[in-house]
């Protein structure tokens, strides 16, 4: 958890300060990943003692509205890089 939360914050950054539109989603979908991981280990802690659940229940909470953020700015970015890339027609 240590390394994964910092991780998220840093790869976040790295996004907004992309090259390419490609770059700026392959960011944010390791931020995703880092944040999936982060839960992990929040419900780790909480497994190993229940004693826990009432500070990381918040903490849970928060990094889950910010993968559905994340995850959604990735659907976004796809489809603007769609818009602005499209597939030049197939010839036969």
């Amino acid at each position: 958890m240590v390394r994964s939360a910092p991780s998220a914050a840093a790869n976040y950054r790295a996004a907004c300060r992309r090259k390419s539109g490609k770059d700026f989603i392959n960011k944010l979908k390791i931020v995703e990943e880092e944040l999936d991981e982060t839960m992990f280990w929040l419900e780790f802690t909480v497994a190993l003692d229940a004693e826990f659940r009432p500070a990381i229940v918040p903490l849970y909470k928060e990094a889950d509205e910010l993968i559905s953020i994340i995850v959604s700015s990735i659907g976004t970015a796809r489809k603007n890089l769609k818009k602005t890339n499209p597939k030049p027609p197939q010839s036969t």
